[in-house]
Order: C-alpha cells, then structure tokens, then sequence
C-alpha cells in the first residue's frame, strides 16, 4: 500500500461518517426507536468499504468525491441494512458485530428487521437526493439505481444469502461456494466501484476495467474473510472466531485449505491490479484498497 493510503482511508471514513449523520434522520416521535436502532448499526465501526470504492471509483473516472456522497451513502445504509438482517435468528443467529450487541440483542428483533427496512428503502431515497440529482444527469442516476437494486436483490445479495443459508451444514462444490461468494458478497462491492465510475461519465472502457477490478476484489475480500473467521484477532474482528466452521458454512477455507485460500486471495488481487494497468495516478487508491483486502487484519 502506498504511504499515504491510511490517511486517505481515514479521511475518507470522516467524510462518510459525517455524510451519514447528515442525510440518516433521527426522528423525535413514534418512530424514534426504529431511527435509533439505524444509527446504532450504521455507527457500529464499519469500515465503510462500499461507499469508498464508490467515492474511488468516480474519482479514477474524474469526478470529485464530495458530488458523490448521497449515493456512497446509500450503498453504506444497503451494507448495514444486510448485516442487521444477516445477524438475525432466522439467519447467521449471532449476538455480537464488531464488538458490540448486535442489532436484534441491543433492540429487539422487531426493532431490527425494521430498522433494516428503513435503511434499505432510505438507500433508494438518497440515490434520488437533490444534492445527486443537481449535480449527475438523470439517465446516469436512474443506470446506478438499477445497477444496485441488481446487486443487492435477488440477483445478487438475496441470492447469495439464500444459497449460503441452504448451503449450511453440508459439504459444497467449487461452482456452488464461486456463486455464494459472488452473489452474497462481490455483487454490491462491483456495483459500488462502477456506480461511481458511471454516476462521473467514465467511458466504457474504465467502466469495464473496474467492473473486472470489482468482480476479483470482492472474491478476494470474501476469502479473506474465511481466512480472518479461522486465524483473526478476536479483539479486532470484534466477534468468535471460528462460527463458520460451528455452523458448517460453506468457505473457501473449508473447501480449500488455509494456505490454497491464502493463495487464492492474493491471486485476486493480483488480477484486479492488472485490471487497472491502463488507467493512471487518478485509480492510485483503487489500487492501494486492492491491497488492503487482502492484508486486513479485521
């Protein structure tokens, strides 16, 4: 990674951070509980992956990040809004997320489906922001807005939740782990880098490279998770280690090995780089957050 990438992830995660406290509400009537429950997830510590790669991802195409925030945030309130329904009883059954209650333990489980709910169809809203809308023409907006809602529904997300929870507790195949993987975790981080590229007016080629940069880090980034769930820091992933295997879930590590996986991570990363060859300085921290996939510790 270069030199200067932790401030700018840094300086980054502020800018997002301050966003959200901006364009989230808090509402003061019946209704405050469920906007609390949002804040308490959203606030969480997450690593605000997503809407960096799109703030990156319009700033290789030359755009300036701050045009873009409503939409980084929009895919962030998608993130959490997953997370929070992910960690529910019906699915993943867990207690803690980065450290702290999870949403259905520090609420209710009403209060967190609710509350991922909101976020999700907030998301919608935020991509039909004025502070967006003024700035980005209305056929590239209406294009992230279908590129995302792909992503995030049944053709991506959805989707991979789905096979992930049907995939519990058996043994899987290369070509049914390469679907959860994709769908449950690579949709939404390629439709993030390619919504900025295209909400800035990137030509086809750019778009096309990150759409491949996409694709090859968020394998990377779902591997590595697997990796972090056998041999992480449980005071920095904030959470036990070793669930997966608990539950028999279907990881790359589980089909693979440690050190096949570890391979395989790398490999990705290497691909997504080669990926960004033909673009300048400008895609510099698209490469650096490519490294930092897979050198994460949490």
């Amino acid at each position: 990674m270069s030199p200067g990438f932790l401030d700018y992830l840094r300086n980054r995660q502020r800018m997002i951070n301050q966003a959200l406290e901006h364009y989230v509400p808090r509402l003061g009537n019946f209704a405050s509980r469920v906007t609390e429950a949002m804040h308490y997830s959203l606030f969480a510590g997450g690593k605000r992956l997503r809407p960096i790669l799109l703030l990156a991802g319009a700033e290789a195409a030359g755009g300036q990040a701050e045009d873009f925030l409503p939409a980084a945030c929009a895919l962030e309130c998608i993130h959490t809004y997953s997370l929070i329904h992910d960690d529910l009883p019906a699915m993943d059954d867990d207690d803690l997320r980065r450290g702290q209650p999870t949403c259905h333990r520090a609420f209710d489980e009403a209060t967190a489906i609710l509350a991922g709910d909101g976020l999700l169809t907030l998301a919608f809203e935020l991509f039909t922001h004025p502070d967006l809308t003024s700035r980005v023409p209305a056929d590239r907006v209406l294009e992230v807005i279908r590129l995302v809602a792909r992503a995030a529904g049944i053709h991506g997300m959805v989707a991979g939740q789905m096979a992930d929870l049907l995939a519990e507790g058996r043994e899987v195949g290369p070509e049914e782990l390469d679907f959860i993987h994709r769908h449950k975790t690579g949709a939404l981080i390629t439709a993030s880098v390619v919504s900025g590229a295209l909400l800035a007016g990137a030509s086809q080629g750019i778009v096309q490279a990150l759409e491949a940069y996409g694709w090859a880090i968020g394998r990377a980034f779902q591997i590595v998770d697997d990796i972090l769930d056998i041999v992480g820091d449980e005071r920095l992933l904030g959470k036990p280690i070793g669930s997966d295997e608990a539950k028999k879930k279907a990881t790359y590590p589980a089909l693979y090995g440690l050190e096949a996986s570890r391979e395989k991570a790398k490999e990705l990363v290497e691909e997504a780089l080669r990926e960004l060859a033909s673009l300048g300085s400008e895609a510099e921290p698209l490469r650096d957050i490519a490294r930092y996939v897979v050198e994460r510790k949490l």
